[in-house]
């Protein structure tokens, strides 16, 4: 999927409510996902996979960073290490990655996160975004 599937995606889940109340709440979508490599985990097979990966979250990071600005970079893993159980969606994104790309839009008092992950070798890489107005470890 092009970049511009990708914001479309970005753009709709923006549109979405996130929780009635006073509770947080929060969307994750995958935006593309590699070939799995049960049946070829060589290294030219992975490198491939994950140079693809990479280069739809920089034009993404691109775009998104042309509107919001520069991205705030958020370390994942105190989330999977911490005392307390962490909140969605870091409880799932922690599980896959150790870092996500966070930007703050100027409305709507939540953020919008990019990040990477293989949840085993086996299985594809991932590039999700995620969206939520849970407070971040660390952040403003």
């Amino acid at each position: 999927m092009a970049v511009e599937g990708h914001l479309a995606i970005v753009d709709g889940l923006l549109a979405l409510p996130l929780a009635e109340g006073d509770g947080f709440g929060h969307h994750v979508r995958v935006l593309q996902a590699t070939q799995d490599f049960w049946d070829d985990r060589s290294p030219e097979a992975v490198e491939a996979a994950e140079e693809q990966i990479d280069a739809s979250l920089q034009a993404l990071a691109d775009v998104l960073t042309a509107r919001w600005g520069a991205p705030e970079r958020v370390d994942l893993d105190p989330y999977l290490w911490g005392e307390e159980p962490a909140p969605e969606p870091m409880a799932e994104l922690c599980q896959l990655s150790s870092v996500m790309l966070v930007w703050w839009p100027p409305t709507g008092g939540r953020w919008v996160a990019l990040s990477v992950g293989q949840a085993d070798p086996e299985f594809p890489v991932e590039l999700r975004v995620a969206m939520s107005d849970v407070p971040l470890h660390g952040s403003a």
